[in-house]
Parts: C-alpha cells; sequence; structure tokens
C-alpha cells in the first residue's frame, strides 16, 4: 500500500500519501489507490471535507520515473480532485516537487509548513509540465509560473502562498488549518457542493479543453531523446548531457 486512509474524524477524512522511501512519488499504484480513495469519499455522507497529505519527509516528488502512471491516469485523478463534490484541502510539511504541484494545484484549499519547499522540476529531466498546467494555470501567477516552470528553481512556502500555489503557510499547519476545518464543517454540505461547482467552472473547462491533447504531449516527452537522458542521469544522480 502506498496510501493510508484514516478514520474520518467529525467529518473530515485525511488521505496520507504514504512512500515515504520513493519521497511519495506518484506512481501508477499510488495514482489508482488515490483515485480510488478520493472515490470514496465522495460517495460517503460521513464525510464533509478531504485532508490530502504525506508522510516523510516529501509531499510527492512528482512522478515515479521506476514506475509513471498512465498520462490519462493522472489527468483522471487530477480532474477527480477538481471535481470531487466535498472540498480537498493540502496539508503540506515537506518538499513538493513536479507532479505533486499539480496534487497541490488540483486542491481547493492548500497550507504549507514554512519548511516546505517546491520546485517544477520538469525541464531539468528533459520533459515538461504539460498535465498539471491544467489546474496551475487557471489558479496561479502567470509570470511566477512563467519563471519557475522555465527555471526548475525552488521556492519556499512563503513564495508558494504569494503566487496562488497555496492558500497559507505557517510554522504549524495545523493551527493554519485549525480555522479552515472548523469552517467546512459549519457549512452545509449541498451548499458546499454548489459553491464548489462555482468555484472549479473554469479550471475544469480547461480540462475539457486541454486534457487530451496534454496528455498525447506528456506520452510524446516521455519518450524523447531530451526524457531518456535526463531521466537517466538523475536516477544515476549525475548531471544530463545539456547542462553547461
Amino acid at each position: 500500500m502506498t496510501l493510508t486512509v484514516h478514520p474520518c474524524a467529525r467529518g473530515v477524512r485525511t488521505l496520507a500519501l504514504d512512500a515515504p522511501h520513493r519521497r511519495n512519488a506518484l506512481s501508477a499504484a499510488l495514482v489508482a489507490e488515490l483515485s480510488a480513495a478520493l472515490t470514496a469519499c465522495g460517495e460517503d455522507p460521513g464525510v464533509r471535507a478531504v485532508v490530502l497529505t504525506h508522510t516523510g519527509t516529501a509531499f510527492s516528488a512528482g512522478a515515479d520515473l521506476r514506475d509513471p502512471p498512465d498520462p490519462k491516469a493522472l489527468t483522471g485523478l487530477l480532474r477527480q480532485l477538481v471535481e470531487l463534490p466535498k472540498p480537498v484541502v493540502a496539508r503540506v510539511t515537506g518538499h513538493v516537487r513536479a507532479g505533486g504541484l499539480g496534487l497541490l494545484a488540483a486542491c481547493d484549499i492548500a497550507a504549507g509548513s514554512t519548511t516546505s519547499t517546491y520546485a517544477f522540476t520538469e525541464v531539468r529531466v528533459g520533459v515538461a509540465p504539460a498535465l498539471i498546467s491544467l489546474p496551475l494555470l487557471p489558479r496561479t501567477d502567470p509570470r511566477a509560473l512563467a519563471r519557475y516552470c522555465l527555471t526548475g528553481e525552488r521556492f519556499d512556502a512563503a513564495e508558494a502562498a504569494r503566487v496562488g500555489l497555496l492558500t497559507a503557510a505557517g510554522d504549524d499547519v495545523d493551527a493554519v488549518l485549525e480555522p479552515v476545518l472548523d469552517g467546512l464543517r459549519k457549512a452545509a454540505p449541498g451548499a458546499l457542493a454548489e459553491t464548489k461547482r462555482l468555484l472549479t467552472a473554469r479550471v475544469l473547462e480547461t480540462f475539457d479543453r486541454d486534457a487530451d491533447a496534454l496528455a498525447a504531449l506528456t506520452a510524446r516527452l516521455f519518450t524523447a531523446a531530451d526524457a531518456r537522458e535526463g531521466m537517466t542521469a538523475f536516477l544515476e544522480r549525475r548531471d544530463p548531457a545539456w547542462v553547461l
């Protein structure tokens, strides 16, 4: 198992990415387990909201290069997070890279500790942040996104909050989330679902328009020469051939 499903606590179900030895990389297995858990949360009338968190020092390192998910499966997971009729809240206390940032962007609310760090590392292994752009582009600052996606630079939680990737950041992420979860518990379930539908309409328009083309682009990029060199270099812990 690569996902831990915690008991529902006063209407909040916590799902923890639980493959710390792989830095919670998005493997085919993890994507399938998380999708199944989200489906169960959506169907459970006792679940008012979902918290998506992690074990270990990384929220997610992005796609698992040893067991990458099918692009359409990853697209489906991102869309499921956006469409779920329950609010999804990300709780981050570790590092987030590449595809992990897509999970954050697909959540309705995201809070990170001040020790967490973020980076769009795709260009450094020869690919592009194609699929994760679906929830990212409508929700984050375009100038900041251009900088960080093109350079792969690392940035901190305060910057992630400034550009819209996080809702809030703080030394104690649970203290940050306490009033958020309290507010969700006080809201009517039907009203939450309809309000989320209003808030995510523009994001879903992006999925409807671009998802198939971006899944095809991702599949093509992952088999190209740059990706083969970049991923080999990553696994061999060396710089790829293009580094100057």
